[in-house]
């Protein structure tokens, strides 16, 4: 008996035990239901605006002179002098003698080719004084041929008067080239020469380039066409051309310089498919140069920003708000994310022209949105002091390159 109650005890208190929390489980109060909305994200907008703007056109490139040609000796000899300014550096004015080579036998030859030219001047005198007494002696004579009217020797007298005189040119060529000089003002890049040396002709003597002017090839992006508005193959009017602005840093300072562009190339690099143009600064040693006098120099890589076209009462709107595949996230009346498709005229680094796809005093999102849904709610916050939105500068964006 006593076993039967030790087996049997266990389970009426382990059934009583499930029949009471199968009584309070039905019995419990039913908990309260809530349905809380989800959170809005908390965003910062700006109005859309409309202005004139002026466009600009971003780009770089390395400076060139307009001329830069190797300096070669016409004439042999040994070199006689150099200027102190035939150097790395040196800087000369057109017609200056930069190498002066040993000119004893081009003088000699001049005198020579003088010589003769007077001996041929006494020779066509002689002919023509011989045919004067012919014509006479032979003046009754019918059909006297032309050698015996001395005709040919005056003729052969003639011929040997102007070899003479090319003869005598050729001497004086010579002679002012035994003087190397270059027809435009520039500096010396590069010597290969000096004094006592022997030169033939045709060596090279140094390097040098011109610095009344330089030029830059700017390379031009397609979409950048539209922001400067000027077609492929544009030339400028003389004088005309448009506004560059030139910015390096040399020396811890900004400097700046200002040129014109004055002719886009006729055809696209087929390697880079880009569009180059040509910009100039003229003087960039002397009057042109920058605020803090520092020269335009040869070789120097600047930044460039042209001056393109205006655009009347445009939509403009921070650089931030154009996201990935020309869209901007707008908030609608009701708070609502609103994903668009819009047409861009142009963007640089600090904003973007619209020309289709939103209205004027629309909302525009320029802070960063994690997983953006379309009809998404938002919250509408004033823009910040300061210019940084979310963590991230009005000006930055990974949509879109520079203008």
């Amino acid at each position: 008996m006593s076993k039967l109650v030790r087996i049997v005890a266990p389970l009426v208190v382990l059934g009583l035990g499930l029949g009471t929390y199968a009584l309070l489980g039905v019995f419990k109060p039913e908990p309260e239901k809530r349905e809380e909305s989800p959170r809005p994200v908390t965003v910062f907008v700006e109005a859309i605006v409309t202005a004139d703007v002026d466009l600009k056109v971003a780009t770089q490139a390395e400076v060139r002179s307009r001329i830069a040609i190797d300096l070669v000796a016409q004439v042999s000899g040994r070199i006689a002098s150099v200027s102190s300014e035939f150097t790395e550096g040196g800087s000369f004015r057109p017609g200056e003698t930069l190498v002066a080579i040993e000119d004893i036998d081009y003088r000699l030859a001049l005198s020579q080719a003088e010589a003769r030219v007077a001996a041929a001047e006494v020779g066509v005198e002689v002919a023509l004084a011989d045919a004067d007494v012919a014509r006479k002696q032979l003046r009754n004579s019918k059909n006297p041929s032309p050698l015996a009217l001395k005709k040919p020797q005056v003729a052969e007298a003639k011929a040997g008067l102007i070899a003479a005189e090319a003869d005598l040119e050729q001497a004086r060529v010579n002679l002012q080239r035994s003087l190397v000089s270059l027809p435009f003002e520039g500096r010396i890049a590069k010597t290969y020469v000096d004094l006592g040396q022997f030169v033939a002709a045709g060596t090279p003597l140094g390097q040098a380039f011109a610095t009344d002017r330089v030029e830059l090839r700017l390379p031009i992006k397609f979409d950048q066409l539209s922001a400067l508005g000027l077609p492929i193959g544009y030339i400028a009017e003389a004088g005309g051309g448009r506004a560059v602005d030139i910015f390096a840093n040399i020396g811890g300072l900004e400097q700046r310089w200002q040129g014109k562009l004055v002719r886009m190339d006729a055809s696209i690099d087929t390697n880079t498919r880009l569009i180059y143009a040509i910009a100039v600064v003229e003087d960039p040693y002397g009057k042109n140069r920058s605020q803090h006098g520092m020269p335009l120099a040869v070789g120097l890589y600047v930044d460039v920003v042209i001056q393109g076209r205006s655009i009347q009462q445009a939509m403009r709107i921070p650089r931030s708000a154009l996201r990935a595949g020309d869209t901007v996230f707008v908030v609608n009346k009701e708070g609502l994310l609103n994903i668009r498709s819009v047409g861009v005229t142009h963007s640089s680094p600090d904003f973007a022209v619209i020309h289709e796809g939103l209205n004027p005093g629309e909302q525009v999102i320029i802070s960063t949105i994690r997983n953006p849904l379309q009809g998404m709610a938002v919250q509408v916050n004033e823009r910040p002091s300061g210019g940084v939105v979310g963590g991230m500068a009005p000006g930055d964006s990974s949509g879109n390159g520079q203008g």
